[in-house]
């Protein structure tokens, strides 16, 4: 298992020309390379900022003759040298020769891939590459082209192997960046998509961080690796594919149908039996194979075999199942029976090594029987030479040493003590272990020249079984089933993760619509409902051409932000195909979903926090569209409680000059002076909702349910008990709110009355009465400084 975790590294090749953008990198966990063909980007580059965010490339690699804006761009991206913990891509420069289009494909053209049969001529590899890669992509072939260069100049993987031996690569596939709503770091974060923590044991530190609690972290039931990378994948690129989503949504549904419990099981079963092929393919391809890649790979193909079985009596309206059945070919099988009848499992874990089954090849099964009886033969052999040998000599046998050959062991007497005394006549002394001399004879010369080194034999035979069987296990790898094995595995474990989570917490299946807007009937925050003890369920309505923009008032803790990110979530979870936490769920059109709730760390942007604040809101001013979410909690509290209350009000009326071409937007605030002095317009776009409480003497119940009003008064006394403020400075806090909203000045409770003063007055005159200016020895200042100046600094 801590071989399958090896690190994986991402290595991305870039052109931008034109307005064109191509894109390839190699990913060392498959030891596949991706390409996407050009496609339009601006000069901003946010598509190139977006694929990069996804695949989070390692390196970087460019040609060094570029447009200034791809190269203002890669050099904010660069990593400073020595510094390789900054998560940021090192960036690699190569000469605009290296780039070339027909050094290019000579480069592709000329390498020899596992994946392509040997017997092909020259012309037919043309053709079948030609099937593979878009050559009519001239801009993502030079990317391609360098990205060869750059692989085989730093011998990525294979550093440490011979100069003969390439970079594998077991497969060319698309990379396609298409109906992906659009969601930025920000928003990722807080809604806790994903949450890193460290690992609490001191033996895994080294590792790094564990998934902390998260969607990711509740949502991962896989029983596989490849399942747990696609689940996040499918986190990282939410889909506003309604087709691909039914899909998914059916194969849950079909799980959770009572009498389909069985099915699941036997699913789970398998499923947690495949392992990493790709990994096992590379060690292959380099003739690195280990006993526990066999096993591995016997398990993956047998498991496959059994998915596939238990598919094709699933029924055949579900597209996943039909998939399965007809992609998993009876190649699986040949495979797992060549296993099954070549590879020896038991010795070869007791051997430590690759060994061969009985009946495989009758030179081998010679040797092995001629081995297995050599311990007898070997023991009429010892009795013959000691009738041949000195009386003196008590005993004596004869051993087999791989690469040695026979030899006689003889004990050592007293009388040997020097090399001198180990001379015997007709013996060829070799060496001396453990007080036992060891011996060539003539009787042993002739067992070397007629058994020869049976071990070594034996083991250069079944290395020689191994690598053909490996080439037939990679000669049936080019029909792609392997890797079929992977990727249908991973959704098939996928979805059943996401159909045990939606059993357990009684989720619903979300139903889309073409329209604007969503309707949850009961929703829930699925982070949240696991930590209370009773969550309240809350509804959305949002409408196309009414109730567009809510505004939410409250006091705090009352779970204004809680039912932000409740809806942010809920959404998101019927953007990857999910059943989402609600009774019903009517979900929209929905093209990006943009957040600002959180501040994010500000000491290593070198901004400040309403900075921040306003580079977020700026965002969704800027590209949200009327098919996007926008959730906003509490914008503008970073800074003058004027300037903030404007700049809110002044966001929220240009969403409503829109009209019905706003987005869907929820905003929590507690500038009760927005509605008070009705700084928005009276329109059916807005929706006023407030989190419903009670005071009750001085307790304040919190009843955690929406309802539609403003809230008025924002109950910051009893919220500032509830986090044990002292009540001293509560009820001095509670005064002087009511004086600046009743207009009235601020009295000083420190200050001394005006008695307390006079008698301080009284004080220094008499003082300075009983003042002796006559005295030599007398210092004014001293007395200035000492007794007049602090008593006058009391009075004032």
């Amino acid at each position: 298992e801590q071989e399958d975790q090896e690190c994986s590294e991402t290595h991305m090749s870039v052109l931008w020309y034109a307005g064109q953008l191509a894109i390839t990198y190699y990913d060392t966990e498959d030891c596949s390379i991706y390409f996407m063909p050009e496609i339009p980007d601006n000069e901003d580059l946010k598509l190139l900022q977006k694929v990069i965010g996804e695949v989070n490339p390692q390196c970087i690699v460019t040609s060094a003759k570029q447009d200034q804006n791809i190269a203002k761009f890669l050099t904010n991206l660069t990593t400073p040298a020595g510094d390789k913990d900054t998560g940021k891509p090192e960036i690699v420069l190569f000469p605009n020769i290296d780039f070339g289009l027909e050094v290019s494909k000579q480069r592709i053209l000329s390498r020899q891939f596992p994946f392509i049969p040997s017997h092909m001529t020259a012309t037919e590899k043309i053709l079948y590459l030609s099937s593979i890669i878009p050559f009519e992509s001239p801009l993502m072939i030079r990317a391609l082209g360098g990205l060869l260069k750059f692989l085989d100049r730093r011998r990525v993987g294979v550093e440490l192997e011979e100069s003969t031996i390439a970079v594998p690569i077991l497969a060319f596939k698309k990379f396609v960046l298409s109906d992906t709503v659009n969601m930025d770091q920000d928003t990722y974060c807080v809604l806790q998509i994903f949450k890193s923590d460290i690992h609490p044991s001191v033996y895994k530190l080294s590792r790094g961080l564990k998934e902390g609690f998260s969607l990711y972290g509740i949502l991962n039931r896989c029983r596989c690796k490849w399942g747990e990378k696609l689940l996040r994948l499918w986190l990282t690129r939410p889909t506003r594919n309604v087709t691909e989503l039914n899909k998914r949504l059916d194969v849950i549904h079909f799980f959770l149908l009572a009498q389909n419990h069985e099915t699941i099981l036997t699913l789970q079963g398998c499923l947690k039996n495949i392992k990493n092929v790709p990994l096992i393919l590379k060690r292959m391809t380099l003739s690195h194979t280990k006993v526990s890649d066999w096993q591995a790979l016997y398990k993956t193909v047998y498991s496959a075999v059994c998915l596939r079985d238990t598919c094709r009596s699933l029924p055949n309206t579900i597209e996943l199942f039909q998939t399965i059945s007809r992609v998993f070919t009876d190649d699986l099988h040949y495979i797992a029976s060549l296993i099954s009848k070549v590879v020896d499992f038991e010795g070869s874990i007791s051997e430590n090594r690759f060994t061969v089954r009985p009946n495989v090849d009758p030179i081998i099964d010679e040797k092995k029987r001629k081995l297995m009886g050599l311990s007898d033969f070997l023991t009429e052999v010892a009795r013959k030479e000691l009738e041949t040998l000195d009386n003196h000599i008590p005993s004596c046998c004869v051993i087999y040493i791989p690469l040695i050959g026979f030899l006689l062991s003889i004990p050592r007497l007293p009388t040997m003590v020097d090399k001198s005394d180990f001379e015997i006549e007709g013996l060829d002394f070799m060496f001396l272990s453990e007080d036992k001399l060891h011996y060539r004879s003539a009787r042993t010369k002739e067992l070397d020249s007629l058994l020869g080194d049976l071990h070594c034999e034996i083991r250069d035979q079944e290395t020689l079984i191994m690598h053909q069987l490996q080439a037939k296990i990679l000669e049936k790898s080019e029909s792609e089933v392997l890797n079929s094995v992977v990727e249908y595995t991973a959704h098939l474990d996928v979805l059943l993760a996401l159909a045990v989570m939606a059993r357990e917490n009684a989720y619903c299946r979300p139903r889309f619509t073409h329209r604007h807007g969503f309707h949850i009937k009961e929703g829930r925050h699925p982070l949240m409902e696991l930590c209370a003890k009773t969550f309240v369920a809350n509804p959305v309505n949002s409408g196309e051409a009414t109730r567009r923009i809510k505004i939410i008032t409250g006091p705090n803790s009352s779970g204004k932000s809680v039912y932000l990110k409740q809806v942010g979530l809920i959404v998101f979870m019927a953007l990857i195909g999910s059943y989402v936490p609600a009774a019903e769920a009517e979900i929209g059109v929905i093209d990006g979903i943009y957040t600002r709730i959180h501040s994010r760390e500000s000491v290593s942007v070198g901004l400040s926090t309403f900075m921040i604040d306003l580079n977020q809101v700026a965002k969704a001013v800027n590209n949200a569209t009327e098919r996007s979410l926008v959730l906003i909690d509490e914008f503008g509290k970073g800074t003058n409680t004027l300037d903030g209350l404007s700049l809110l009000a002044a966001v929220l009326r240009y969403w409503i000059s829109q009209g019905t071409q706003c987005p869907q937007v929820f905003v929590s605030t507690n500038f009760h002076s927005l509605m008070q002095l009705e700084l928005l317009p009276d329109t059916p776009l807005l929706q006023y909702l407030t989190m419903e409480t009670h005071q009750d003497g001085d307790e304040l119940i919190f009843f955690y349910q929406i309802k539609q009003g403003v809230s008025t008064v924002s109950h910051a006394a009893n919220i500032a008990a509830l986090a044990g403020m002292p009540a001293k400075i509560i009820e001095r806090g509670v005064e002087v709110s009511e004086l600046i909203r009743n207009g009235k000045a601020i009295k000083c409770i420190d200050h001394p009355s005006k008695g307390d003063r006079m008698e301080k007055c009284k004080s220094v005159v008499e003082k300075f009465l009983r003042l002796d200016l006559d005295d030599p020895h007398m210092d004014l200042e001293e007395f200035m400084r000492k007794e007049v100046l602090p008593s006058a600094a009391s009075v004032l």
